[in-house]
């Protein structure tokens, strides 16, 4: 058996096999080469048998997490922030109060606005009387509703301005001012979010997005917290800006495990085989454009070409090529050939 120079590498490196053969190194004494080490022993080698096991293909993602609806108060006009009313966490319903302004702000008109409404209402139920008791026209009295309304509307707007509300019902998840703080028009106040789902957004690349399909599973990691979902939309155009293809998750959240606006790691699993053949990177070995193996049969090296599937970090699916109970070579293949006599060595 010619020795080419990676073999001899191999038996360089591989050393530890061969000191845990003994009758090796005594016959190595005796003046005998490797090569004839090797055809009367058998080339060292450690195995592993073959045996079927869950084999996942997964792809992780940090992403923020959002209630599944979530809206903000913002504040429809410039002015100091007088009374915030709730804290993060707390429930609140929809139009709940949430913060207040002063009422004696110029800006607001509040006390203007809160008269005209008053004498508008009762200049309306004046003339609604008389009109029913015939006294005027119809005309008349739909004037005196339309400047009713008019008041109404404008009180009603007022009183939304100094008195922020919530626009959903939800979990206060966050408050972007604090009291006395001077802000400007259209500036965020509150956030709300309804929690009891989460959702989030995740970028998949160009190379990845074949592997993701709308409907599977999801699981966002957290803290120690293991929550699971599913992938509900995966958008079929890439966003020119992001230069990947955006889809959304969602998760159960019914005991509220899950915060929003906390980061989390978002893994999906694109492919699932619970009965798979696997072996590590390292085991492979590659000619040309094939990959193949050593098994080990009836003490000597068998060469198995094998067909590869999905591939996980250092694992990787086999296909075809090995059978349940096959011992595999996962050390001392770099100095074999197909027929070669083999050792099979204990430890590690």
């Amino acid at each position: 058996m010619k020795l080419t120079v990676v073999k001899m590498l191999a038996i360089i490196l591989g050393l530890s096999l061969v000191s845990a053969f003994p009758a090796c190194t005594k016959k190595n004494e005796e003046g005998k080469s490797m090569e004839q080490i090797y055809s009367e022993a058998g080339v060292p080698v450690r195995t592993q048998a073959i045996a079927p096991k869950e084999f996942k293909t997964v792809l992780s993602f940090n992403s923020e997490l959002t209630g599944i609806k979530e809206s903000t108060a913002y504040a429809a006009m410039g002015e100091k922030v007088e009374k915030i009313l709730v804290k993060i966490g707390d429930y609140v319903k929809k139009d709940q109060v949430l913060l207040t302004f002063p009422t004696d702000s110029p800006s607001a008109q509040y006390f203007q606005a809160k008269v005209a409404f008053e004498n508008a209402k009762t200049a309306f139920e004046r003339i609604d009387n008389l009109y029913n008791k015939g006294g005027i026209s119809l005309q008349d009295r739909d004037n005196a509703k339309a400047r009713f309304d008019v008041a109404k509307a404008d009180w009603d707007a007022v009183r939304q301005m100094v008195m922020v509300k919530a626009p959903i019902s939800g979990y206060v998840s966050k408050l972007h001012v604090s009291e006395t703080d001077n802000i400007d028009k259209e500036m965020p106040l509150v956030t709300i979010s309804n929690t009891d789902k989460m959702k989030s957004v995740i970028w998949v690349s160009e190379g990845e997005i074949f592997a993701v399909r709308e409907g599977m599973p999801a699981t966002a990691l957290w803290l120690g917290n293991r929550i699971e979902g599913k992938v509900v939309q995966v958008d079929a155009a890439m966003n020119m800006m992001n230069k990947a293809f955006r889809a959304l998750v969602e998760f159960a959240n019914p005991d509220n495990r899950l915060k929003a606006g906390t980061t989390v790691e978002i893994q999906i699993t694109t492919s699932a085989n619970p009965g798979a053949i696997v072996v590590e990177r390292k085991d492979l070995l590659k000619e040309q454009d094939e990959y193949f193996v050593y098994v080990v049969n009836v003490g000597k090296a068998e060469k198995r070409k094998v067909s590869l599937g999905s591939q996980q970090g250092l694992d990787v699916e086999i296909r075809d090529g090995l059978n349940p109970g096959d011992e595999l070579v996962v050390e001392g293949q770099l100095l074999l050939d197909n027929g070669s006599k083999v050792k099979t060595v204990s430890g590690k």
